[in-house]
């Protein structure tokens, strides 16, 4: 009983009395005999609107069944049951907290968001065990300094709080002395008035991920720029007119300073990112991209959408990129080096006069004018100059029903990485293809009537982007698991009823998008096994219901879940973002 006795020590009032309950917020004794058992206690959406005394008191007193049994068996001996660790207490209507907290200091988690608190009390800085506090979306006037002492703290999130009075809502300030927390490795500042962030902020030496989206912020200290464990920073919706420089951050894999009012990127902005992937630059005031673009040869993401730019330079054709906005900017010309057929997605809005209704991107002759000269008369059905350029075998938009074979004996023995076959009434997929399988890694077949996937297809050694969208898929073949480099598959607008089981068995899948099907199921447990997968698009399908497990995913960036049937999460849960819809199904986890 020394465990008991050492919490006795700790609180007076401690002694062997039975558990009391609390009226119209009494919690039922079989969920607090399971969190005796696991050290974890979830009393999300209960709709408490104070904590009751006997979860405050789950350490210290003597449970009710101590005064009902004179034996106990080895799973009921509670003397010898764990202390609580995880507390979630969200989505409640919880004004205040009690200082009785200091009870529970074995507390690793603590998660407080979708309430009413309007402050903490001094007492949490007693829980010096606790790694994770949520007090998101709440109404808290202030962050009290206590905060400062939970020095094993790794993850901070205080996004959407805001002060009683509207006319000058959510926090404007952080404290300085919050650098002092040593181990913080994620904190969240979005969706409040912040107009600065303290220089002192350069001291959490392990604080990876900061997210400052939705505030004031016209600059950011300098001492940011030296912080070297960052990898992901948010600065989307701020007043920044200057993007800074950063010297020391080496490991920065993502930079989002969208709708901002950025005027200028400069060389001195770039050189220093020679880890970035994800570069968000949108709606901005930027009027030219500098030729030291090229400098980010891991650059795979560029945003530069809404912006005033009216040329690019030829630089931007060297990037690798998977991802290229432009839309909404003032450019005449795309020049041929730019055009990289590797990419996923080119959005050019300022062309799509050129383009029908319903088109998904544009066209290698959109971009690239057809040379004719090239072009022998036994082969003029296939734009050679794409094939000798671009490295694009390209025979869409023929509404075909066959390959012919010229088509293929076009390539002779120029290399091929990118295949386009999208927008004809294929029914299988050309056989010949297999004879690419050395060197073709991007291939588009959708908007056909394809009802499966040949083994040739699954020979292409090379293959990371696949498109499959818009035909009659309802299963793909188990061989598939053979394409060891596959990154992206768009299956989109077909007929899948499960998430296909091979696909769980593709590490190497970043991105799978399976909208607009009926799918009905998926297995979280091996979804969670997929370490590399960011985007997961599931709307519009049957979903009746998600599984919690999902949340355990933590890799996933992008969760779209729209237009299923399901009931929960709730729409507000879904417009919340990915990391909220995860923390959502992780609260709901059975313990």
């Amino acid at each position: 009983m020394s465990r008991l006795q050492g919490v006795a020590r700790r609180d007076p009032r401690a002694g062997f009395r039975a558990e009391r309950t609390d009226g119209n917020t009494s919690i039922p004794q079989g969920l607090l005999k399971a969190a005796r058992k696991s050290g974890q206690l979830n009393l999300s959406g209960r709709n408490l609107s104070e904590v009751p005394q006997c979860v405050w008191r789950i350490n210290v007193d003597v449970p009710e069944e101590a005064n009902q049994n004179l034996s106990f068996s080895a799973a009921d001996r509670w003397w010898e049951q764990t202390d609580l660790t995880k507390l979630v207490l969200s989505n409640n209507h919880l004004r205040s907290l009690s200082d009785d907290l200091r009870l529970l200091p074995a507390l690793t988690v603590l998660d407080i968001h979708d309430n009413q608190l309007t402050s903490l009390p001094a007492a949490i800085s007693e829980l010096e065990n606790l790694q994770k506090l949520n007090v998101s979306h709440n109404k808290l006037k202030m962050l009290p300094e206590e905060i400062t002492n939970l020095r094993n703290l790794k993850g901070l999130y205080v996004q959407h709080n805001e002060r009683n009075d509207l006319s000058n809502n959510r926090l404007a300030a952080v404290p300085g002395s919050f650098s002092s927390l040593p181990s913080l490795m994620r904190l969240n500042l979005s969706s409040n008035q912040l107009q600065s962030l303290p220089a002192e902020i350069s001291r959490m030496k392990k604080l990876k991920h900061l997210d400052c989206n939705s505030n004031v912020l016209e600059t950011i200290p300098p001492e940011l720029a030296s912080m070297e464990s960052l990898e992901l920073l948010y600065l989307r919706r701020n007043k920044l007119r200057f993007l800074p420089e950063f010297p020391s951050c080496k490991l920065l894999k993502e930079l989002h300073v969208g709708e901002n009012q950025i005027e200028m990127l400069a060389a001195e902005h770039l050189k220093h990112l020679s880890s970035i992937l994800v570069l968000d630059l949108r709606d901005n005031k930027l009027k030219s991209v500098p030729d030291e673009i090229a400098l980010l040869q891991s650059l795979e993401r560029l945003d530069l959408s809404n912006n005033d730019i009216s040329s690019l330079p030829c630089s931007l054709g060297n990037l690798h990129l998977k991802f290229l906005a432009l839309e909404g900017n003032p450019l005449r010309t795309i020049r041929r080096e730019i055009i990289n057929v590797r990419m996923l997605r080119i959005e050019l809005c300022n062309f799509k006069s050129k383009f029908k209704d319903g088109y998904d991107g544009p066209r290698q002759s959109d971009c690239v004018p057809e040379t004719t000269a090239m072009t022998l008369p036994s082969e003029s059905r296939v734009n050679v100059h794409a094939i000798v350029t671009l490295k694009l075998l390209d025979f869409s938009d023929k509404q075909t029903a066959l390959i012919p074979d010229e088509v293929f004996n076009a390539v002779k023995n120029n290399v091929i990485t990118s295949v386009n076959f999208s927008k004809n009434q294929l029914h299988e997929i050309p056989k010949r293809i297999v004879e690419l399988k050395e060197m073709v890694s991007d291939v588009n077949l959708s908007f056909n009537k394809l009802s499966f996937v040949s083994l040739e297809l699954c020979m292409l050694q090379k293959l990371t982007f696949l498109d499959l969208r818009n035909n009659f898929l309802n299963s793909l073949p188990e061989e598939m698991k053979s394409l060891v480099r596959l990154q992206s598959i768009n299956l989109s607008f077909n007929r899948f009823k499960v998430l296909p089981e091979v696909l769980y068995h593709i590490p190497t899948l970043s991105t799978i998008l399976i909208s607009n099907n009926q799918v009905g199921a998926l297995d979280p447990q091996q979804m969670k096994m997929m370490e590399n997968l960011t985007t997961l698009d599931l709307q519009n399908n049957d979903l009746l219901q998600v599984p919690p497990e999902l949340g355990n995913c933590v890799s996933l960036r992008t969760l779209l879940l729209d237009g299923n049937p399901f009931r929960v999460p709730r729409a507000a849960v879904l417009a919340k973002g990915t990391a909220a819809v995860l923390e959502y199904l992780r609260d709901r986890i059975p313990t």
